[in-house]
């Protein structure tokens, strides 16, 4: 259990990290140049989801979503620098528990 919350942490850095670089880009003003390590950074994301042990892309993918939000409120916290309100960890929360259901669910 421990490496795919480790996969899916690392993911999650990594597509953050990937879309603020072309946030920055087109809304901040920063030089195109910006867009390379974002690339690459999407590619990273794309490879670490990927290598998350499950039988079903599908559902690899809808559990990430919980940990994406997650991930998301807390870069809005520690790189933005805005405080994230009750209803954003209240929504993160939900999310984390949707996330954890598709991903520890019985299966038949």
């Amino acid at each position: 259990m421990g490496m795919i919350y480790g996969l899916y942490a690392l993911a999650a850095l990594a597509e953050i990290a990937g879309c603020f670089a072309f946030w920055a880009w087109l809304r901040l003003a920063k030089p195109i140049w910006w867009l390379a390590p974002g690339l690459v950074s999407l590619a990273l994301f794309a490879w670490l989801l990927a290598l998350v042990p499950s039988e079903a892309a599908g559902r690899t993918f809808a559990a990430y979503g919980g940990v994406y939000i997650v991930a998301s409120i807390l870069w809005l916290w520690l790189a933005e620098g805005r405080l994230p309100d009750r209803w954003d960890i209240s929504g993160a929360a939900i999310c984390l528990a949707g996330a954890a259901i598709i991903l520890f669910g019985p299966r038949g």
